[in-house]
């Protein structure tokens, strides 16, 4: 089973993400890890995305159509992938279409998760990480000491992605670039629609729901 995760920034992609891979054994490829994986290790792809996702814009098509191609194409997707922050504009889910009809393959579903635009903003602005992957919100998971990470120790940060100013232009860059791709998706009758404002476990059974009528 091919699955695709769509949703805004903060809609909780990465969450149920997690919680599909656990139960389905589907590997999950995130472009947003694999960017700042980049970013990180100061390689020529991630040097070049760096300034656009500081920015909270897209990084353009032909960057991330190379990292998906050779994604899909790893062992470990042969059994099916699920897909979270790609596609984001029409013309990557034109490519990625592509890219699965030389395989033979497609995608079976698609998962919507729906939140709205003021409860993101609290969700993600609220956000602090630090150097050693964990991650905290100041409301709804904060350390137990103000920002100090749990684990490590370090000091915790607020990504530039996260600040108030740029999260509003990534709603605006998602609600003009990538929300068509609900259209593009429902119009293909593989979009599924979930409702990300519920309990983290709610929102998971609700996909399970889903998910188990491809599981066959």
């Amino acid at each position: 089973m091919n699955i695709i995760l769509l949703g805004p920034p903060g809609a909780g992609k990465g969450t149920q993400a997690k919680k599909i891979q656990e139960h389905y054994k589907f590997p999950h490829i995130s472009t947003g890890d694999i960017l700042r994986e980049n970013i990180n290790n100061n390689t020529g792809l991630g040097l070049k995305a760096k300034s656009y996702m500081a920015r909270g814009e897209l990084v353009p098509d032909e960057l991330l159509i190379t990292i998906i191609k050779d994604r899909l194409s790893k062992k470990d997707c042969q059994n099916g992938f699920m897909l979270d922050g790609y596609p984001r504009t029409i013309p990557q889910a034109d490519a990625l279409q592509m890219i699965l009809t030389e395989s033979g393959e497609m995608v079976d579903v698609v998962l919507n998760i729906f939140v709205d635009d003021e409860e993101l903003i609290k969700r993600l602005s609220g956000r602090r990480m630090c150097k050693c992957g964990a991650s905290y919100h100041v409301i709804f998971n904060p350390p137990a000491q103000e920002d100090v990470c749990n684990l490590c120790k370090g000091k915790l940060y607020q990504r530039d992605d996260d600040k108030p100013e740029t999260i509003r232009n990534r709603l605006n860059v998602y609600k003009k670039q990538t929300q068509p791709l609900i259209n593009y998706y429902s119009n293909k009758k593989i979009l599924k629609t979930i409702d990300g404002s519920k309990d983290i476990h709610q929102i998971f059974e609700e996909i399970k729901e889903e998910l188990d009528k491809y599981d066959q």
